[in-house]
């Protein structure tokens, strides 16, 4: 690898990390075990490719095994990685014959678009990327890296080609350097994992996992922005602080996007765990915190304004990274920028209807975005529920000393006052969902009627949310849910927050058939990375996300490795295996397993409290489950009824639990009956369940 690499593209940590020297992050998994055979990281960060591909069919040629002639004007070569990579390529050769030629380089995420161009990530419409070119002007051997600022942030496919009148290479070496996850020497060390009984679920899960981390980028690798040359692409804007920084994909756009982390941070955290690229994600978002209060849509080099949606996100951003932390430093340091957010946000909200007057309409690329729209209205309850936790959270500062009770109250009752008022105007009684605005009277959108049942605008028990959770299914095509407020589109994005939605209402088979529908279909695509989840496709399968809305006509400018769309890695641990953290760092924690059409599930994660594990397997006429969580944690054990409308028999730790002795019984007779069992401590048990 060329020296430059080393200079001044990459941190001082991250040079460190390559060199397997002195780094001081995490390099082993926090849970080894057979289940690691899912990750698709690589267990090096230089990798060659897998096999060689013919340019004309797009079929395996041969193993790839170091070597390869091109021996005329025009000849090529496809390397095939095997999954998604990213990062500077090196390649030796050497040119014979006579006269100067050049040899050409081009990336690409699907095979359908494997060739002499470069699929599209300098903004798709703008120019196309081309290919990079090392040119030789005599006979002779050459090695050639590519230039720091053309790092390929994401692909799976090298396509090489020689122009040359008259001379021909032997190439005898092609290897890449990982440029993602920048302070991880393991690529492998994940902290969290997921196994069960069905492979399918388990390799959707690793997918989201692997794309996170190639969402996990040095922070002066991002897109640059502004004026676009007729081709190529740049990669060495600056996105903020710290070592590493987590974007919304590996391609691209490679700018932070909160929309994005609403999905990307629950599924870092139960997965790879890296919560540094989180933090400053968010950070960068305070740094470019407008004077009115409002953030920006993106970071930069980007730094695109005007979403009310986005400004929102990054409020919720806040409190996930709380609640996953405990991170006290952090939200002292923003709370006044937080407080001056919500103050923005509040002035838009109706004083007559009482509903978010959205003004700020850019949004995840659905097609009515401004006024009323009850999309915005789930965001912004959900925003001040949220925002009603941390401001008892918040350290007293000199700008905060005794307001938090107060401002809890006073979120509180403005969250209620939403609810009432949505519920009032946008709701569709006559259908049993929620319109796309006040005065429409035929759309209901996915992502409202979705995130009306996750945070819990609607009771997820009452018969109000299991209507909605049944009408989203007509919206199934074969390959996925389409989304009516972006017609003839699958968008993973929203559709993460669908499957969340139907495991808030225990319709768990719901769920886990929506999973297997949609990402599963993508895994498995023969033109896909079969590696990574997608940013969006048509409902024909084809990968054209958003090109009916005047975005371009280059579909190739679809990111195939984009984590928006990782929402079954979070949904897994935290519904079918059912452990997740209720307090920051998980001082309180819950273990409410949903078992669907599934045998057998384990999993965990780490939080800086310690190690968090659970399992559940089905034994006969019940289920065996254990759950171990540090010392100095409580948690609550939310189990479900083996014979339905017959209090169960449970024993935890070999002792029977019976009412009135830390045993609840609760009926929800739409999806079942649950019991309950409250302020368990931390520690290791073991439930059954008869």
């Amino acid at each position: 690898m060329a020296t430059s690499l080393f200079s001044a593209l990459f941190s001082a940590v991250y040079l460190s990390c390559w060199r397997n020297t002195t780094c001081s992050a995490i390099t082993e998994a926090a849970f080894p075990g057979v289940w690691e055979s899912n990750i698709y990281a690589p267990s090096s960060r230089t990798v060659s490719p897998t096999s060689v591909l013919s340019l004309a069919t797009g079929k395996l040629v041969s193993k790839y095994d170091g070597t390869i002639a091109l021996a005329k004007n025009g000849s090529a070569v496809v390397f095939d990685f095997g999954l998604e990579v990213g990062g500077i390529v090196t390649i030796k050769y050497t040119a014979s014959g006579k006269g100067a030629g050049a040899l050409g380089l081009a990336f690409t995420e699907a095979k359908k678009w494997i060739g002499e161009w470069s699929d599209s990530s300098n903004g798709g419409f703008r120019g196309a990327d081309g290919a990079l070119y090392s040119n030789f002007s005599s006979p002779g051997a050459v090695v050639y890296t590519m230039p720091d600022a053309k790092l390929r942030g994401g692909f799976r496919y090298l396509t090489v080609f020689l122009v040359a009148q008259s001379a021909s290479v032997q190439i005898s070496d092609v290897s890449l350097e990982i440029g993602f996850q920048p302070t991880w020497s393991n690529l492998r060390a994940y902290q969290g994992y997921f196994h069960s009984n069905d492979e399918v679920l388990n390799a959707v899960w690793y997918s989201g996992a692997y794309t996170l981390q190639t969402n996990a980028v040095p922070p002066n690798t991002g897109r640059k922005a502004g004026p676009m040359a007729a081709s190529g692409w740049s990669n060495n804007g600056y996105l903020g602080p710290g070592d590493t920084i987590i974007v919304d994909g590996a391609k691209r756009d490679r700018a932070v996007w909160p929309g994005d982390m609403g999905v990307a941070v629950p599924s870092t955290f139960v997965s790879v765990g890296d919560l540094e690229s989180v933090k400053n994600a968010l950070q960068v978002m305070y740094d470019y915190q407008n004077a009115d209060g409002s953030f920006p849509e993106a970071g930069p080099p980007l730094l695109q304004q005007g979403s009310d949606t986005y400004h929102m996100w990054t409020m919720i951003g806040t409190y996930n990274y709380l609640l996953y932390t405990n991170d006290t430093a952090f939200l002292a340091k923003n709370w006044p920028g937080y407080l001056r957010a919500m103050t923005y946000i509040q002035s838009k909200v109706s004083s007559t209807g009482g509903l978010l007057q959205v003004t700020g309409t850019r949004d995840w690329a659905r097609w009515q975005t401004s006024g009323n729209m009850s999309h915005a209205q789930m965001i912004l309850y959900r925003t001040l529920t949220t925002g009603a936790t941390l401001a008892l959270w918040a350290p007293p500062t000199t700008t905060n000393t005794s307001s938090s009770p107060n401002l809890t109250t006073t979120w509180l009752a403005r969250a209620s006052s939403l609810q009432a008022a949505t519920l009032k105007h946008c709701f569709d009684a006559p259908v049993g969902a929620f319109k796309d605005n006040a005065t429409s009277t035929t759309l209901h959108p996915q992502d409202a009627n979705s995130l009306s049942i996750l945070f819990n605008l609607v009771d997820p028990s009452s018969p109000q949310a299991q209507k909605i959770s049944s009408l989203l299914l007509q919206n199934w095509t074969p390959l996925g849910a389409a989304s009516p407020e972006l017609p003839g589109t699958i968008s993973p994005f929203i559709s993460s927050f669908e499957i969340a939605a139907h495991l808030e209402a225990y319709q768990t088979q719901r769920a886990l058939d929506l999973i297997r529908r949609c990402w599963g279909w993508y895994l498995s695509h023969p033109n896909g990375t079969q590696s990574t989840v997608v940013e969006g496709y048509l409902v024909d399968g084809t990968f054209a996300y958003r090109w009916n809305r005047g975005y371009g006509n280059d579909a190739s400018y679809v990111s195939h490795a984009h984590g928006w769309s990782a929402g079954p890695t979070a949904a897994l641990t935290e519904y079918v295996l059912g452990l997740r953290v209720t307090k920051p760092a998980g001082g309180e924690w819950v273990f409410a397993p949903q078992m669907g059409d599934l045998e057998h599930v384990r999993g965990g994660f780490v939080t800086r409290l310690g190690r968090f594990e659970g399992s559940w397997a089905r034994d006969g006429e019940g289920y065996t489950a254990t759950v171990e969580a540090p010392g100095g944690t409580r948690g609550r054990l939310v189990l479900p009824v083996v014979m339905q409308g017959f209090m169960p028999r449970v024993v935890l730790d070999g002792r029977e639990v019976v009412e009135g002795d830390g045993l609840e019984w609760f009926r929800r007779s739409e999806v079942g009956d649950l019991v309950s069992v409250e302020a368990v401590e931390g520690g290791r048990h073991v439930v059954v369940v008869s």
